[in-house]
């Protein structure tokens, strides 16, 4: 059965029978060892959501596709695990989430609305619109076959407002990657994608809206608040960020830098586990780090550069096999090659920006949406 056509059954139930309901979601189910809550579809969040499945599980807990049995609206709660780091984590995360749409009633700012929160026997609830699948889960559909410039140019426009919105309240986002993008419906047409090993052609979905949301700010910070931390996830972290030599809003844009690329070559850049390779594979696609730049590093980013200020690559510990991955990295006009007209200059030049190896000099999310890339116009 439908999850929307047993949800509306359930809800009937319920109205039926509203003290039945409430003694339900009081039913002792305890959480498991990972401080997770366990569940059962059909059983109540409070008496307001009845569970109708689990959409997806991370380290900070699970999330909870439910029915608002007040509102019949279907939404997407964050159900935290009730470890207190995680409930702590939760309520900075609300923070910024109150921020964020105290500053945006009507929700054209392009980042995921939060609608409550609750306590849930221990567990932070946090109840937001539903949205569609993450870029990253519409890609791995679709054979990671990569988007068409329009959607690349609609997806980065998007995500830079969002960015640009962000980065005037203060906040940096500190851990953009496909799957924290998500399209805001689950619609796609079908159509003729590119040919296999076999010289057939792959069927290829394509989003019926380019419309996303930015979601996560679990890890965002206020500026200035811990920045020489690690931020970001490994293949999306800026040259900054793994030098230890501070960060602000420009690592976001190195981010999105890494999954513009992405979504046009349907593979990650940086496929790396390692700092040492993650810097070496930098250095082949975009040209040496600036000896500036090493000039000015203190503690642990001196260790990965010679007494000459260029990097210690390959070093006596390094694998043939990393040695063959930063040989097999292509310069960054080569990622590009799908796309073999005026827009892929104009993506190349931007990107080229955005890349930068000087965080300074890094273009800013507002002075990005001012790029000619996103002034051509899609026939």
């Amino acid at each position: 059965m439908d999850p929307v056509s047993n949800a509306e059954i359930l809800c009937k139930q319920y109205r039926k029978r509203p003290s039945d309901a409430v003694a339900q979601s009081s039913r002792p189910l305890g959480d498991d060892k990972d401080d997770h809550l366990n569940f059962h579809v059909g059983d109540y969040l409070t008496s307001r959501y009845i569970i109708l499945q689990k959409m997806g599980e991370g380290t900070f807990g699970r999330v909870l596709e439910c029915m608002d049995v007040e509102s019949h609206e279907i939404v997407a709660i964050k159900v935290v695990r009730s470890t207190e780091k995680y409930r702590e984590d939760a309520m900075i995360e609300i923070g910024h989430l109150q921020t964020i749409g105290r500053n945006d009633k009507s929700g054209s700012r392009g980042c995921v609305q939060m609608r409550r929160w609750f306590d849930y026997r221990n567990h932070i609830c946090i109840v937001f619109e539903k949205l569609g699948p993450s870029l990253y889960d519409f890609l791995q559909n679709n054979g990671f076959q990569p988007f068409s410039i329009e959607c690349v140019r609609d997806f980065g426009r998007q995500l830079l407002e969002s960015l640009a919105y962000m980065h005037e309240l203060g906040l940096i986002h500190t851990d953009l990657k496909p799957e924290n993008i998500l399209l805001v419906s689950s619609e796609f047409n079908q159509t003729v994608g590119s040919k296999n090993t076999s010289e057939h052609c792959n069927m290829k979905k394509v989003p019926k809206s380019n419309k996303i949301k930015l979601i996560d700010f679990g890890s965002t910070t206020y500026d200035k608040e811990c920045s020489f931390s690690v931020v970001s996830t490994r293949h999306y972290r800026a040259p900054e960020v793994i030098l230890g030599s501070g960060w602000s809003y420009p690592c976001d844009i190195w981010s999105v830098a890494c999954i513009l690329v992405e979504l046009c070559s349907g593979k990650v850049l940086f496929q790396t586990h390692e700092n040492l390779e993650h810097l070496a594979m930098m250095e082949r696609v975009f040209g040496p780090i600036p000896s500036y730049l090493v000039r000015r590093l203190k503690g642990k980013g001196l260790k990965y550069f010679k007494h000459e200020r260029r990097l210690v690559w390959p070093d006596r510990y390094t694998s043939r096999e990393s040695i063959r991955a930063v040989d097999r990295m292509p310069i960054l006009s080569d990622l590009l090659e799908n796309y073999a007209d005026s827009s892929s200059r104009s993506l190349l030049d931007l990107l080229e920006r955005m890349f930068s190896f000087d965080p300074v000099h890094r273009i800013t999310a507002k002075e990005a949406l001012q790029h000619s890339f996103f002034k051509q116009v899609d026939h």
